[in-house]
């Protein structure tokens, strides 16, 4: 529905259920352009507050966003800022800089304090950076959280500020009570609660039957008719896996490549396709990048990504939706019993290479050496199946999917 309707069906969502206030997360900002985001939340009946999303070329917030709100309710003002995760490299990939600093916080917290009765910080920063906050800015009588999806049932209070965060998926809600005495804040109960008994809202229900079957409609024109099969294997070779980390390396320009070929799920047999149907091979919200390794660096990645912990690792996050990470395969480079090539040539260790590859090997632990590299480039917004769709389109003419 989301990828249907340009996210604006989120935002008719959030509408029925009358939110006040809302911060942006990764999922929008990294891979929507700067024209999807103006086009959905243009539709917000809400404030959408985030201090820290400025356009690179104008220097300016856009039309849709304010740094902070100040409510007032039952005679009490409280201030809102918002502030979205500084995932630098990819928000300037789309013009955006997000970054912040603890002393750009604390003016920001300061030039509001004395105005008003509390501030809550909306934080899509993760639990880690809240924390760092709330240790070394003061002022913030809580912070809301997310991105790290922390369930924190009662709360974490750091210093004078409380962090509260409700895990994801809507499996909880989360509560926040503020207790005041002549304005001033004398408690807070930050909880969550069991949402096992909630009542379902009929217009919700209603306006999202709708949004899918749009979204169903949009999707289910056909965008390409294959003359054969599309088959996809997980832990072997196939014409259709290495046909699409082909297609990423020449989408990012370069001469060698991997990809593992769990990143498609399903395969597609002779007929229409749609790009419904591509979405469903091939749901990830990955994007593609380019990485720079030495031949040292890339030989043990090349070694490590053979092994069973790689190959049969039921992988869940980093934007992977599949089952398994499967077969890594290559473009480019050629494992020998003698050793590896690099465009037909031995590799070399101290020689710099650049790597076409999945913006999901560039987090946590799959593959250190590309996690810490220094030089990545993000090709957004771009996702995975945005290729395979190109290759079905083009890649039937001179391509044989067995």
């Amino acid at each position: 529905m989301t990828e249907a309707t340009g996210g604006i069906g989120n935002i008719q969502l959030l509408n029925e259920a009358n939110v006040d206030f809302a911060t942006i997360g990764n999922n929008e900002g990294v891979t929507f352009s700067q024209k999807m985001l103006d086009n959905m939340y243009s539709e917000a009946d809400f404030n959408v507050i985030v201090a820290n999303l400025i356009d690179r070329k104008t220097g300016l917030r856009p039309s849709w966003a304010v740094p902070h709100h100040i409510d007032t309710i039952a005679g009490l003002q409280i201030a809102y800022i918002g502030y979205t995760s500084a995932m630098t490299h990819f928000y300037e990939q789309l013009g955006w800089d997000v970054s912040y600093t603890i002393e750009g916080i604390q003016a920001h917290v300061d030039q509001l304090k004395e105005k008003v009765d509390a501030v809550i910080l909306l934080s899509h920063l993760g639990l880690p950076k809240d924390e760092q906050i709330a240790n070394e800015v003061e002022g913030i009588t809580a912070i809301i959280g997310a991105h790290t999806h922390h369930s924190l049932q009662d709360g974490l209070k750091v210093k004078d500020t409380w962090i509260t965060q409700a895990g994801k998926h809507g499996n909880v809600f989360g509560e926040l009570t503020l207790v005041f005495e002549n304005k001033d804040v004398i408690s807070v109960q930050p909880t969550l609660i069991d949402p096992t008994n909630r009542i379902e809202d009929k217009g919700s229900k209603q306006l999202l039957e709708s949004l899918n079957l749009e979204a169903k409609e949009a999707l289910s024109q056909p965008i390409v008719s294959l003359v054969k099969s599309f088959d996809v294997k997980w832990f072997e070779p196939s014409v259709a896996t290495q046909a699409l980390c082909d297609a990423l390396t020449e989408w990012c320009d370069e001469e060698i490549g991997m990809m593992n070929a769990g990143v498609l799920m399903e395969s597609l047999p002779k007929g229409d396709v749609t790009y419904g149907d591509v979405h469903r091979i091939c749901p990830h919200p990955i994007n593609p990048c380019i990485v720079e390794l030495t031949g040292k660096q890339l030989i043990e990645t090349i070694r490590r990504a053979q092994t069973d912990d790689i190959v049969k690792l039921e992988l869940k996050g980093f934007g992977f939706r599949g089952k398994v990470l499967g077969l890594m395969l290559f473009t480019g480079i050629t494992i020998t019993t003698t050793g590896i090539l690099v465009n037909e040539k031995p590799i070399v260790e101290t020689k710099l290479y650049r790597l076409a590859t999945l913006d999901m090997y560039t987090f946590g632990f799959l593959f250190p050496h590309i996690a810490n590299a220094e030089r990545k480039h993000y090709l957004l917004p771009e996702f995975l199946r945005d290729i395979l769709a190109k290759l079905l389109q083009t890649g039937t003419n001179k391509l044989t999917f067995s």
